[in-house]
């Protein structure tokens, strides 16, 4: 019988390096880059091989929390007690300090990011058995036998061979190509960032080589985010242990942090490119090769070669292969300039289904909104907008300062600004409405909520 075990998955990262593919409201976790299951959704499958549904943990982040529950619920629940919402992003040794807090008994845990890709298959479970082994004694961090000199990569060099594994000689940093060339050769592992380990022995680690972070979590878990530290397991625990040890993954892994990742993962066509059609998506290539290509629209390529090409319905990225690394220092560009689009795609999902923006100019923006059956937005007013709602499909329910009507196809309503509404989908199919917004001021944070299903 399969040894049992604990899972934490850490689903709170924003994505940076995949923009514009991803954004901070869908990071990469969520979005389903190789098929109909988002990274998020496989590494839960993933984590139910060892792990029942009661003993999965998942931290995340707050402004997650719908979207955790909307892709649990294509794949079964997680109880929803087990779903941490951290109040503040404070990198991995928090994240996971809570949750062996909460997890609280003496017994081994498995922690996974939700944003890689492997091969769950005997390679995979054999490795973690070995894990479960040493992890009476260790704290276990999983090493990928490297397949080229990668730069984006942190290394583990293996010391004295313990059978199941290896105890850990040293962490290197992101080397450079001719050091990471080195590393290869002489047998180093590529850090995966998964680890396994007994709770008592971390426990007790943290309270000896990162004790600002034990005290910290005295606290009450609002002021335990406000005064701990932002610092990585690898940094906090891993390189400073005298009890860490290196079990191989003996399986394919991609982390798929950057589109050079992507392209290696995705299949390739007989000129080498690899291609990905969102909705709306087509691309007629012409003596081109060995190209990534993720589009939304029809997009033409004459004669190019080792490019990524990633077209969203709101922006556009062009880089060399081999380049995408810098794809974060556009994304902090963007932040500096204040621009929406590193926050939410034109598409933006919310708990009661999702709206599109189609247009927007100066005073106005027309949106295209999605209502799910049985589901309503909050009550609310807006100060700076009026809005024209247009039914296109299914009924709608509407409600403006106290009075309620029904809107059929065709049908269509106004609310002028300072109006409490709220629009709701009362019917078996989703509601699709057009808005049209008019006012100086436009921005999703003019809103006041006097009601809400989902408690924002």
């Amino acid at each position: 019988m399969t040894e049992r075990l604990k899972t934490i998955i850490l689903a709170g990262g924003r994505g940076t390096r995949l923009w514009p593919l991803s954004r901070e409201l869908l990071p990469k976790q969520f979005i389903r880059i190789l098929d109909n299951r988002s990274l998020f959704q496989k590494t839960v499958e993933r984590a139910r091989i060892f792990s029942s549904p009661e003993d999965i943990f998942i931290v995340t982040n707050r402004e997650y929390k719908f979207r955790i529950l909307d892709d649990l619920s294509e794949i079964g629940d997680i109880p929803k007690e087990n779903i941490l919402l951290e109040p503040d992003a404070k990198n991995t040794l928090p994240a996971i300090y809570w949750a062996v807090k909460v997890i609280g008994d003496n017994c081994k845990v498995a922690v996974l990011p939700s944003d890689h890709i492997m091969d769950s298959g005997d390679g995979y479970i054999e490795s973690f058995k070995k894990a479960m082994k040493l992890a009476d004694s260790y704290l276990i961090t999983f090493g990928i036998k490297p397949t080229k000199p990668h730069t984006g990569y942190g290394y583990i060099k293996p010391g004295r061979n313990l059978g199941q594994g290896y105890e850990v000689a040293e962490f290197k940093e992101k080397p450079d190509l001719e050091t990471a060339m080195q590393y290869v050769e002489k047998g180093y592992f590529w850090n995966s960032g998964m680890f396994m380990f007994r709770t008592d022995i971390f426990l007790d680690e943290v309270q000896k080589l990162a004790p600002e972070v034990a005290e910290a979590f005295e606290k009450d878990i609002e002021e335990a985010y406000r005064t701990v530290p932002e610092i990585s397991i690898d940094y906090g625990i891993m390189e400073k242990t005298n009890r860490s040890a290196v079990v191989p993954l003996d399986t394919y892994w991609n982390d798929l942090g950057s589109f050079d990742a992507i392209y290696d993962a995705l299949d390739k066509d007989e000129n080498g490119n690899a291609i990905r059609k969102e909705d709306g998506g087509d691309l007629l290539a012409m003596d081109s090769s060995n190209n990534l290509f993720i589009v939304s629209r029809l997009t033409s390529a004459i004669g190019v070669e080792d490019l990524l090409v990633i077209d969203t319905d709101d922006a556009l990225l062009i880089a060399k292969k081999g380049e995408s690394q810098k794809v974060k220092e556009i994304y902090s560009m963007l932040k500096g300039r204040g621009d929406e689009r590193i926050k939410v795609h034109r598409t933006a999902y919310r708990p009661w289904g999702s709206y599109t923006v189609l247009e927007t100019g100066e005073g106005f923006k027309i949106k295209r909104i999605t209502v799910l059956p049985s589901k309503r937005l909050s009550l609310q007013r807006h100060y700076h907008r009026s809005e024209h709602w247009v039914v296109v499909s299914g009924i709608a329910r509407v409600v403006v300062d106290g009075k309620e009507i029904l809107l059929r196809q065709g049908e269509s309503t106004f609310i002028k600004a300072g109006a409490v509404h709220r629009l709701e989908n009362p019917g078996k199919i989703p509601l699709e409405v057009i808005e049209v917004q008019i006012g100086q001021y436009l921005g999703e944070d003019d809103i006041e909520r006097f009601e809400d299903d989902f408690g924002r």
